[in-house]
């Protein structure tokens, strides 16, 4: 198990955390027991056996700890069981989006502009000379006047139509994004937790959008022998199974979801760690985990062909380094006319932000 907090100082007293830090702590854990406070509760007294979390000389103790959660209304209790409150559920997407943005770099951050008309326009710093129809509400007046004086002279002032400067702007688009998380065996294997990270930053993502782009939508499915479509509350819930891969179904049911939305982009960011194994044959799961199947290969392409026409681009995400699946992702690409990345799991985060972000600088075709 792994948990990447901050940068590690020799001389850090970990008995020193206050609530709030012992909180980001908390919500870490919550992603890892699947979304259960008991069990997050219990690792954390684990924890304190081993770290001591809690400063005892000033009257700080797991009960006090347990109290205040409580009392700040992140989790509350039903027969002697505690359940996360949509308070507790908001604060882990807080945590997580706080995390991977203190990780990206200023100058990688941005909004999601378009040359193509949108729901809106964002004013930028740059001016250009003004041209009939330009609004003039974005007349920079600062920049008019010096031109003007800068012509004739202050006791000469006269305003020409040369003189006036107006603000670049750029056009904002909405965007409608399905986030497919693969929950196959796979994603816990060989003593690596992949499905963790991936969660952490399903989290960030609908936290990052309900904030900061309210006309956006977020909706996220897991697929493995199946694939469906979870609500975001129950992000923190998501458990990998005994399943297969079955991504042609997940790009079934993304498309299904795309198809109602009237956004003006639309896209799919797609997290594996394997190859495609398995396909719905009438209600029967064909399934073959052993090399790359062409009956499964073709028809999970077919559905990117389909993503292709109703203008959906599908992001790949690669957890993995598996050829097998590298040489599908490659073969994905291509017929989409996608994107696809190789990240390792402490970077994911930061992958899928900036290409969210960036990567919508003109409206997809």
């Amino acid at each position: 198990m792994k948990f990447r907090y901050s940068e590690w100082r020799d001389e850090q007293d970990l008995s020193k955390l206050s609530f709030e830090e012992l909180m980001r702590l908390f919500s870490q854990l919550l992603i890892y027991t699947n979304g259960d406070p008991n069990e997050a509760l219990k690792m954390m007294t684990q924890m304190d056996q081993e770290y001591n979390l809690f400063d005892e000389s000033e009257g700080e103790n797991f009960e006090e700890f347990l109290a205040w959660l409580k009392r700040e209304g992140y989790i509350e209790e039903f027969n002697d069981i505690l359940a996360l409150t949509h308070k507790g559920s908001r604060r882990i997407r807080q945590d997580a989006l706080k995390e991977i943005f203190t990780s990206l770099r200023k100058k990688s951050l941005g909004e999601h502009e378009s040359p193509f008309s949108g729901e809106g326009i964002e004013r930028l710093s740059e001016t250009k000379p003004y041209r009939f129809g330009d609004e003039p509400s974005n007349i920079d007046f600062t920049s008019t006047i010096k031109n003007a004086i800068h012509r004739d002279g202050l006791d000469d002032f006269n305003l020409k139509e040369e003189d006036f400067e107006v603000y670049e702007t750029e056009h904002l688009t909405s965007c409608a994004t399905v986030l497919l998380l693969d929950i196959s065996h796979s994603m816990i294997l060989y003593g690596e937790d992949r499905i963790t990270p991936a969660k952490k930053v399903a989290l960030a993502l609908v936290e990052m959008i309900t904030s900061r782009f309210p006309k956006d939508s977020l909706h996220v499915a897991v697929f493995g022998d199946k694939a469906i479509e979870v609500s975001l509350e129950d992000i923190p819930k998501i458990a990998v199974g005994p399943y297969h891969t079955n991504t042609k179904d997940a790009l079934e049911l993304a498309q299904r979801i795309l198809k109602r939305k009237r956004n003006v982009n639309k896209q799919i960011f797609m997290v594996t760690d394997g190859k495609p194994s398995a396909i719905f044959v009438g209600a029967r799961l064909y399934k073959n985990p052993f090399g790359l199947d062409r009956r499964i290969v073709n028809q999970t392409l077919n559905e990117a062909r389909s993503c292709r026409k109703n203008k959906i681009t599908i992001t790949t995400f690669m957890v993995a380094r598996d050829n097998w699946l590298i040489d599908f992702v490659k073969k994905l690409t291509e017929v989409n006319k996608g994107r696809a990345y190789y990240s390792s799991l402490n970077k994911l985060g930061e992958y899928i932000f900036v290409d969210y972000i960036r990567n919508r600088k003109q409206r997809l075709r």
